[in-house]
């Protein structure tokens, strides 16, 4: 396909990085010095201009773009950009944007507009923490098949009584239907077989539906049930969006804020929460709001020094879920190191949901790919996949497939009943069928095949 990235901030990059090995993409930015800074791999026609400017989209080639995706700084040039894209070309069009004053006219932006998809960063980053703190257990969590399945990222530690246990094992020693599809180790990345034997310390993703997650969780003790309340630092449009949603769950939240302005806002926006005037890096008022009976801790100031910072002292003062909001993605590497609870980034988070976008147009036009997430550090993909049609291995039982090495069948949606695949099981048309891998740019399902 071809695409346009109008905005070639972080967003805009990340979303080039994933994109380019596959479609035809032009970037635009008005910023020559910052288009200067695109990576070099990154294989694209740079543009400098104005996206919201009929030419400019006209030199980009609007007239057979097939998707114009507008990330710059700004809301309303964003929506513009998408506008005249509407008006000139015949294509589908993504705007970022972040204003909390849309967010209720988001419905109406898009019908009266024709804008195909808008993504707030802010809310989606909330949304990604509001589910992890409902099962607090797990570093990430990413869902498949409507939410019938989810794929979950852990830790092991010692009390869990994984160290030396066979991948194979695992499902009769727990009494639990999960399939564990990648493993972190010493900064390798490993898709696993069943004879794979695990280590403390080591970072695994799992595939499992809910229930049966929950179930493996328990039964190695660690906790499933959702945090009872939370103490966010930091009040912006994050911590709004994340207020209001965990206030909607029934949890008790605490928010400390230290402009005045900006308190007063929120104690009116968000009644049931409460809202402390104070600065959140101060030690004694931490531990004063109850930083150590806290059931979740959420670092996210504007400052990502501050945030790491704040969970590292949070760290050693609460046993309760920590998680650090990060704006730099440059040093995710390092970040691992530092075991601050889970890590999220709002601007991965925006070009992870676009790219699940352009893979379901993708597969409108031919693809099969219905969901795409870049997990294991962006060194994997975990993709679903739907059988439509009669393929040359339907009906073929697993076992006798010759897969590519590195690349797992973690799960088989049949009719909405979920099938953990053992050998003998086979695709059959109608399913949806889940596959991690290391190889990028899988396109149909038979793309599995060495």
């Amino acid at each position: 396909m071809k695409i346009i990235i109008i905005g070639c901030g972080k967003v805009g990059i990340n979303l080039a990085r994933k994109l380019y090995r596959e479609h035809d993409l032009t970037l635009v930015d008005v910023d020559a010095e910052r288009m200067q800074k695109v990576p070099e791999e990154i294989d694209a026609l740079q543009i400098v201009g104005n996206g919201a400017n009929i030419s400019v989209q006209m030199e980009a080639g609007i007239a057979e773009a097939d998707i114009v995706i507008a990330v710059t700084d700004s809301d309303e040039l964003n929506l513009l950009c998408c506008l005249i894209a509407q008006k000139t070309g015949h294509c589908q069009t993504i705007a970022r944007v972040r204003n909390p004053v849309y967010s209720q006219e988001l419905d109406f932006i898009k019908e009266r507009l024709g804008i195909s998809m808008t993504i707030n960063p802010e809310y989606a980053a909330a949304a990604e923490v509001s589910r992890l703190l409902r099962f607090p257990s797990a570093i990430t969590i990413d869902t498949f098949a409507k939410g019938r399945v989810e794929l979950l990222k852990f830790k092991a530690q010692p009390e869990f009584g994984l160290d030396g246990a066979a991948i194979s094992t695992l499902a009769e020693r727990f009494r639990a239907d999960i399939l564990i599809c990648g493993v972190q180790r010493g900064g390798q990345v490993i898709i696993p077989d069943g004879s794979f034997v695990l280590k403390n310390d080591d970072t695994i993703s799992l595939i499992a539906t809910p229930q049966n997650a929950a179930q493996f969780f328990a039964a190695i003790g660690l906790k499933t049930n959702q945090v009872r309340n939370a103490l966010l630092v930091g009040g912006g449009k994050m911590g709004y969006y994340l207020a209001k949603m965990l206030l909607s769950m029934h949890i008790d939240v605490r928010i400390i804020e230290k402009n005045m302005e900006r308190c007063e806002e929120l104690s009116d926006l968000l009644p049931a929460a409460t809202v402390i005037c104070g600065d959140g890096t101060n030690r004694e008022l931490l531990l004063e709001e109850g930083l150590t009976h806290a059931e979740a801790f959420v670092a996210m100031t504007n400052m990502d020094e501050e945030n790491i910072l704040l969970s590292l002292f949070a760290k050693k003062h609460t046993q309760g879920k920590l998680i650090t909001k990060i704006s730099r993605m440059d040093f995710d590497n390092i970040l691992e190191e530092l075991d601050i609870g889970s890590v999220i980034f709002p601007k991965s988070v925006t070009s992870d949901y676009i790219l699940q976008y352009v893979r379901a147009m993708q597969n409108s036009i031919g693809s099969n790919v219905e969901t795409l997430y870049r997990i294991l550090d962006d060194q994997a993909e975990a993709l679903e996949f739907t059988i439509r049609d009669t393929c040359k291995f339907t009906g073929t039982p697993l076992m006798d497939l010759d897969l590519k090495d590195n690349l797992l069948v973690g799960c088989i949606n049949r009719h909405g009943t979920i099938l953990v695949p053992r050998g003998r099981d086979t695709f059959e048309v109608g399913d949806t069928v889940i596959v991690v891998t290391t190889h990028a740019g899988l396109q149909d399902i038979e793309d599995i095949l060495r």
